[in-house]
């Protein structure tokens, strides 16, 4: 019977330290590894970088069409954006001017 009390002595001190261990190794691997841990964190990070990636380049498009329509307005109107606008719709073309077709692009074939 002595060597069952002495485990159990010693178990008095072991049990603490160990269930706090387990603790912080608990609260340490969510820390890294959890829906809101520091991974999940550098993830959303660069989504958020690469959107405003995407929404400047956007609103430089946005910003150059804006551009364009603002010169089809009736008060601002741009004899030459008219132009080119009627000409490329209605497939007109003066009498001076000469078409050239560019020749389609075949696809490379794959092997």
């Amino acid at each position: 019977m002595g060597l069952i009390a002495e485990i159990r002595l010693r178990a008095k001190y072991v049990i603490g330290p160990v269930l706090g261990i387990c603790v912080v190794a608990y609260f340490a691997y969510h820390v890294v590894q959890g829906d809101r841990g520091m991974i999940a964190w550098w993830n959303l990070k660069q989504r958020v970088a690469s959107a405003r990636a995407v929404l400047h380049e956007i609103s430089e498009t946005r910003r150059t069409i804006q551009h364009r329509v603002s010169l089809l307005h009736p008060g601002s109107l741009d004899r030459d954006m008219l132009d080119e606008r009627a000409r490329l719709m209605l497939n007109y073309g003066q009498e001076d001017e000469l078409i050239i077709f560019p020749k389609p692009t075949k696809a490379p074939r794959e092997n």
